[in-house]
């Protein structure tokens, strides 16, 4: 009996032993399964932190190939084609009427303004007194003449008193011609009396007033001649060599209300002024009430078409004083380029140095991104940029 007692003692401990190696071995599966869900489980999370998310859904465009109009901006003074500069023949004569004034419409050989002319009707009435006499005169003269020159062959009267008569004659004609030509003079100052219009056109300015003495060459009206003006552009020396003689040009009112004012090149000058380094340009333009003389206007050149490369005004971006816009690569991340710009119209910009035009940009929205985002594209284009013609006044 005391035998068997330790030999089932012994047993009892390996039992223990193998109860307790075994719930040590479950206790490892357990943990090993726990610990490859909780790797597979971080992996799957560094995975989903190494996936960048898109920073916006955009659509993109190509750029387009367009003609437009090519135009050249200038300024420059409205003015009078030909001014004339009407003034007085006479001096010492006082103005009894003046018939318009600035702003009216004349026509060539109306009567602007009289002069006092009974002074002068005076002396023309003087001088045509003193025509008859020297007629008078003369034909007595060359009846003496005749009847000497026909003693002179009978020895009667001697050679000197027949020149004598014949000296007589021709002073009477001279004496003639001298009473024509003061009546000749008397009455061209008679007619100097009516200042008229050399042309038809409008009055600018008028110095004229009545009971002035009138002088010499003093101006008494200014005319626009035929009512016509011109736009003196002033237009830099580089400039100048882009115009031509004929270029159509337009020209805009300062009030935006009227119509801009067609016209044409038609002189470009010959000299640049040295001290503002601008030559002028001289537009004729039709009889209009859009502009005026005296006024300084803005106005631009038709200097044809010519191909733009262009894009919508959305897909530029402006930053920091320049102009950006951003390409899609094929993984759809952006690229931020810097482009210089050129024409507009409507809502269209050139772009003037984009060397590829084969490129997808983002249309709008350009102000949320930044160098290198990853975008979502909302709508693909055609690789082929569309070329179109547009023309635009």
């Amino acid at each position: 009996m005391a035998s068997q007692t330790p030999q089932k003692t012994k047993k009892k401990v390996w039992f223990i032993l193998a109860i307790i190696i075994v719930i040590l071995m479950i206790g490892v599966v357990i943990w090993q399964v726990k610990a490859d869900k909780n790797t597979a489980k971080n992996k799957d999370q560094n995975d989903g932190n190494l996936s960048p998310k898109a920073a916006l859904t955009v659509t993109v465009i190509q750029p387009e190939v367009q003609n437009w109009k090519q135009t050249f901006t200038a300024n420059g003074n409205i003015a009078a084609w030909q001014e004339v500069v009407i003034s007085s023949e006479l001096s010492g004569q006082r103005l009894t009427k003046v018939n318009v004034n600035v702003g009216d419409k004349v026509r060539r050989g109306q009567v602007l303004a009289e002069i006092n002319s009974d002074t002068i009707r005076a002396d023309l009435a003087a001088a045509k007194a003193s025509y008859t006499e020297a007629q008078a005169v003369l034909a007595d003269a060359i009846t003496n003449n005749k009847r000497i020159q026909q003693l002179k062959n009978t020895g009667a009267i001697s050679a000197q008193e027949s020149t004598q008569y014949q000296t007589s004659q021709a002073t009477a004609q001279a004496r003639l011609d001298a009473a024509k030509a003061q009546i000749d003079s008397n009455q061209l100052r008679l007619a100097q009396t009516q200042i008229v219009a050399p042309d038809n056109g409008v009055i600018s300015a008028r110095t004229a007033t009545v009971g002035s003495l009138a002088q010499t060459g003093q101006e008494l009206f200014r005319l626009i001649r035929d009512q016509r003006l011109e736009w003196r552009a002033e237009v830099t020396s580089e400039d100048l060599y882009k115009l031509k003689e004929g270029m159509n040009a337009r020209v805009f009112s300062p009030d935006p209300a009227q119509p801009a004012v067609s016209g044409k090149v038609r002189m470009i000058a010959p000299v640049i002024d040295p001290q503002t380094r601008y030559g002028l340009v001289y537009v004729d333009l039709p009889t209009t009430q859009a502009v005026r003389m005296g006024m300084f206007v803005k106005g631009e050149f038709d200097l044809g078409q010519k191909s733009a490369l262009t894009i919508p005004q959305t897909a530029l971006l402006l930053r920091d004083g320049f102009s950006y816009i951003f390409i899609v690569d094929q993984q759809n991340r952006v690229s931020q380029q810097k482009v210089s710009v050129g024409r507009r119209v409507g809502d269209r910009v050139e772009i003037l140095d984009l060397a590829n035009s084969n490129v997808k940009l983002v249309s709008s929205g350009t102000g949320f991104l930044t160098d290198g985002d990853l975008v979502t594209i909302a709508k693909d284009i055609p690789e082929t940029p569309l070329t179109k013609q547009l023309v635009t006044e």
